[in-house]
């Protein structure tokens, strides 16, 4: 059985072990499950290839995406 010692602040170093078998990397998010009394700890959802790309159009000129499109294409 692998333990782990919880820090006065509640933070708490997965072993190594357990890392490995997960795939657990630095900086992923993981998720704390309940279920009848015992938490599950799984890795969340990988983020989506599209992550870096939202908000990026927030300084484009059109205010919808129709007058965007357009304006890419080369449309009037």
């Amino acid at each position: 059985m692998l333990t782990a010692k919880v820090t006065s602040k509640g933070q708490l170093t997965i072993p190594k072990e357990v890392r490995d078998k997960l795939g657990i990397k630095t900086g992923e998010i993981l998720r704390f499950e309940e279920k009848e009394g015992v938490f599950f700890l799984t890795k969340s959802l990988k983020k989506s290839p599209f992550d870096p790309w939202v908000g990026k159009l927030k300084s484009s000129p059109e205010k919808n995406t129709d007058a965007l499109i357009d304006r890419l294409r080369g449309e009037t």
